[in-house]
């Protein structure tokens, strides 16, 4: 997964009861995070189709919304991190963010009935109905009293077909719209929902990972081990959500599930579930994750409140980012960035800044042997938000080409949803994840290891490789314009590999590369730059955007076409750009002065 923290120890915790060899509390540390991430990756698996199917929304505003979502949740570590360091400290922190995220996932139970869909056609409005189910799933539009099957062309023109199947109307490209009437109490709920998660995120998220740091002392060797234990349960707790969620929501084969509503309320279950593990321990945790000694008493309400007075700031970003229309092809650089929504101005604008800012302040107050580090590890954080920018698809147009392009059938004895698959990654992390940790240990005393740069230039490489994969498996898609499942878990062993190349030295070469005085804002730029990336990864599946009606795609043999499209730019980008950074890991490794 692309989970990433960091935790301090303030003096470690008294010996006595190991779990593991380690001390008995991260037990109950793990199992908090574990259904933490269940709840968390939960919602996320379903979170595409949900916008997709029930809501009717567009392709461009679905992945708009995912985009930004996803973007917050990195995003407000920053403040709930400097919250609890300040004032609250992190028990504290993580329970009132468990509370907000449990309040968030049981909200968006409450999506009301599904949207009813409608077209445009030539600025006329035209009810539509859909009847069947599955790949037998067929829209109609009423005409004058008649049904016309609506059939997408592969030209993008749409033909109404009668009940004879002659076309009884040509429509041309452009001129057919479809949409849905939604209750706008519903969608209320859902960004409300969505604001709550990710406010409790940011409360949440840094903060049960200080608590882990807090239980070893200063030099304790156990630390590296312990967190890689704690990092296992956000995967276990990710798989099982990833599986079980769907299942509920939409069910598996011929079973229908039990509604979007049942696959959120596990989630939930699951956050609930972690609120109590920290709320009732027992004394387990007692001197862990305390309040600072010199901080106030009594800000503890003004904070909770100020962070509950967030929630329309949030609801009213997520709004502006639902009202977004890409600009035209020809605006320019300029147009492009003024026509962004509000979040995706504020993301850019503050990343283009303090890049070179820190630089800059870098060159001016540091030695030319700082600067050139700093120059490193920004150089290092630039393709680190490339490559999550390009990993982060997993949960929107990967999401949907499972839906619409992928043959789901496991061996032909069951189907898994589309929100199913994307439990691949949080597998193959599992089993991957202590192989690489083997292989690196012996790479590392055979003096044969990858530097920091040419391991971020392999999983470039790797993630673009991944999509070439899937882009190889279209061309044995049958006449359905489906893929087989396997080609879409190759992408996900691929992009699991790529995801151990990079993601486990990211925080850690921050810390050893940033100039000692400002460490903590090179910190707060690294986890801007992922916040970054999940943004930009929704502009990208922008690009993948297919039309649909009543939530379902007209034609899919121009849904594989625009997917296999911009999965192969992807690749070729993210190829180039790899070799781009093999090429310029010569003059990092000279920057960084022997940092590994």
């Amino acid at each position: 997964m692309t989970d990433s923290s960091s935790g301090a120890a303030h003096g470690g915790v008294p010996e006595g009861k190991t779990w593991f060899g380690h001390p008995i509390q991260l037990a109950r540390l793990f199992t908090t995070e574990a259904m933490e991430r269940f709840g968390y990756y939960g919602m996320r698996a379903l979170l595409t189709l949900y916008l997709a199917q029930h809501f009717l929304f567009s392709d461009t505003t679905t992945t708009g919304i995912y985009g930004g979502f996803t973007a917050l949740v990195y995003l407000t570590p920053l403040i709930g991190g400097l919250m609890a360091d300040r004032f609250l400290g992190s028990k504290r922190s993580v329970k009132f963010g468990a509370i907000m995220m449990s309040l968030g996932y049981l909200t968006l139970c409450f999506g009301g009935q599904p949207a009813k869909p409608f077209a445009t056609i030539d600025g006329q409005r035209y009810e539509v109905t859909v009847k069947g189910s599955g790949d037998a799933r067929k829209q109609f539009v009423l005409d004058g009293g008649r049904e016309l099957q609506i059939k997408g062309n592969d030209d993008k023109t749409v033909s109404l077909l009668d009940s004879s199947g002659k076309e009884a109307r040509h429509v041309d490209a452009g001129k057919f719209e479809a949409s849905g009437d939604r209750a706008p109490l519903s969608v209320f709920l859902l960004l409300i929902g969505l604001a709550l998660v990710t406010i409790g995120n940011g409360f949440f998220k840094p903060n049960i990972s200080t608590m882990v740091g807090a239980l070893y002392a200063q030099g304790d060797r156990r630390r590296d081990a312990g967190f890689t234990i704690f990092y296992m349960g956000i995967n276990l707790g990710s798989l099982f959500s990833q599986i079980l969620c769907p299942l509920l929501a939409v069910g598996m084969g011929s079973w229908g599930g039990l509604g979007w509503w049942a696959g959120f309320a596990l989630a939930a279950t699951g956050m609930l579930i972690s609120w109590t593990l920290i709320q009732f321990d027992g004394g387990r945790l007692d001197g862990i994750g305390d309040r600072p000694a010199d901080a106030p008493t009594n800000r503890d309400f003004l904070i909770y409140g100020g962070a509950i007075l967030m929630i329309p700031i949030v609801w009213f970003l997520f709004s502006n980012l639902m009202s977004y229309v890409r600009p035209e092809a020809g605006s320019g650089i300029v147009g492009y960035f003024l026509g962004l929504p509000i979040m995706g101005k504020i993301m850019f604008g503050t990343f283009l800044v303090s890049v070179p800012g820190i630089l800059v302040w870098a060159r001016l107050k540091g030695s030319a042997q700082e600067f050139q580090m700093m120059l490193a590890a920004m150089v290092l954080i630039t393709f680190n938000t490339v490559f999550w920018t390009l990993f982060e698809q997993a949960g929107s147009s990967l999401t949907l080409f499972a839906d619409r392009n992928t043959d789901l059938s496991v061996f032909g004895w069951f189907s898994i949803s589309a929100g199913q698959t994307q439990f691949f990654n949080a597998l193959f992390i599992v089993l991957l994840a202590p192989l690489f940790s083997v292989m690196w240990n012996a790479m590392a005393k055979s003096g044969i290891e990858p530097t920091i740069p040419i391991k971020f230039s392999i999983a470039l490489m790797a993630v673009g490789g991944g999509f070439l994969f899937l882009v190889w498996g279209s061309q044995f898609a049958g006449p359905d314009f489906k893929v087989g499942l396997w080609w879409l878990a190759g992408l996900y062993l691929i992009h699991s590999i790529a995801e151990l190349c990079i993601s486990p030295v990211g925080l850690s070469m921050i810390t050893k590369l940033s100039i000692a005085r400002v460490v903590g804002l090179m910190m707060g730029v690294w986890f801007l730059s992922i916040a970054v990336a999940q943004y930009v990864a929704g502009i990208v599946a922008q690009f993948a955007s297919v039309e649909t009606v009543g939530g379902q795609v007209t034609n899919l043999k121009v849904s594989l076409d625009t997917y296999v499209g911009v999965f192969t730019t992807i690749a070729e980008v993210s190829i180039a750009l790899g070799v781009l950074l093999l090429v310029l890991s010569f003059p990092l490794k000279k920057w960084m002065h022997g940092v590994k």
